[in-house]
């Protein structure tokens, strides 16, 4: 999340660059500053500026040195324990370059390591504390064993809200000199939920295309289909029309590129704008439960597809 992601100057990430994270990004610039800190866990969704705050760590700890004092692994490439013997222990028994005392060992994606490597991973974190400090980084914090847990302090990251999203947009919208209409917002937050990667990623491929971003040219680009088409999907099954229902479903999977659990979660999220009583919309939420699990175990996405609105018709029908 630096100050623009297309600009060619490029300026490095600073705590400031953090946003949405405010009480985390304080209690973390203290570490910093007093040149000593824990092992630290990140824990959060994707694209919240989990490895951009380790990575300004780094660069505020060493200045610099930063990369001769910083291993960075990605634990989904290399996520056996021969990873943690060798490269991390070689790299944690050598003292630090310059004023501080540690070196820093960041693994991204720690939830991926198997649990023979998390064992041998606890060992070296004790062995090693006077000379390293690891910084730890996943998705769900329940998939790393509770020893490591209890070795670190952890920082729970969350998404994005709002007014934050609408800050970021407007921010690179400025420097970019690109137009964004309010709709268009609208959509980028409601495509990217709360993930800012995502979000970048979205406004770089619409700005390819033109200055002016639409909310149209958006929904596009992220192969998702808009609210309100879903909504319709939805109320034809709930009216009883259940052909054109199932044929507007059929055009919109073909049209936006969308698989049958793209639609199935996008669905979940309209069902609550439907008008029709709360009862119904949960036995609607429960069943799409249902329905997006026997698509992960390999049922045909088409016929769960139709088996829903069925049980939308059903019912709306009531």
């Amino acid at each position: 999340m630096s100050s623009s992601i297309w600009t060619e100057k490029y300026r490095p990430a600073t705590f400031a660059d953090i946003k949405g994270q405010k009480e985390i990004v304080e209690k973390i610039k203290a570490f910093v500053e007093s040149r000593n800190m824990p092992h630290l866990l990140f824990s959060g969704p994707a694209g919240v500026g989990k490895t951009t705050l380790s990575l300004v760590i780094a660069r505020e700890l060493f200045g610099e040195n930063w990369r001769e004092n910083t291993l960075e692994l990605n634990a989904s490439d290399e996520r056996g324990i021969d990873v943690v013997r060798v490269k991390v222990k070689d790299f944690a028994r050598t003292k630090a370059i310059g004023e501080v005392p540690f070196k820093l060992i960041y693994l991204d994606e720690s939830d991926a390591l198997t649990r023979e490597a998390q064992q041998a991973l606890r060992r070296t974190m004790e062995n090693y504390t006077k000379t390293c400090r690891f910084i730890l980084s996943c998705n769900y914090s329940s998939k790393i064993l509770d020893p490591i847990q209890s070795r670190c302090a952890v920082f729970r990251f969350k998404p994005l809200s709002k007014e934050e999203i609408f800050a970021v947009v407007e921010k690179i919208a400025k420097e970019e000199g690109l137009s964004i209409s309010p709709e268009a917002k609208e959509a980028l937050y409601e495509v990217c939920d709360g993930d800012v990667r995502r979000l970048e990623n979205i406004m770089q491929s619409c700005a390819v295309m033109g200055k002016g971003i639409t909310s149209e040219l958006i929904f596009s680009m992220a192969s998702v289909a808009k609210p309100k088409e879903v909504n319709e999907v939805l109320s034809l099954a709930a009216k009883g029309n259940f052909l054109e229902s199932r044929k507007k479903l059929l055009s919109l999977m073909l049209d936006y590129g969308l698989s049958g659990l793209d639609v199935i979660r996008q669905i979940q999220k309209e069902i609550w704008n439907l008008k029709l009583e709360d009862k119904k919309k949960v036995e609607l939420v429960d069943k799409c439960g249902e329905v997006e699990f026997r698509m992960v175990e390999g049922s045909d996405e088409y016929i769960q597809l139709e088996s829903f609105l069925a049980f939308v018709m059903l019912v709306g029908s009531r």
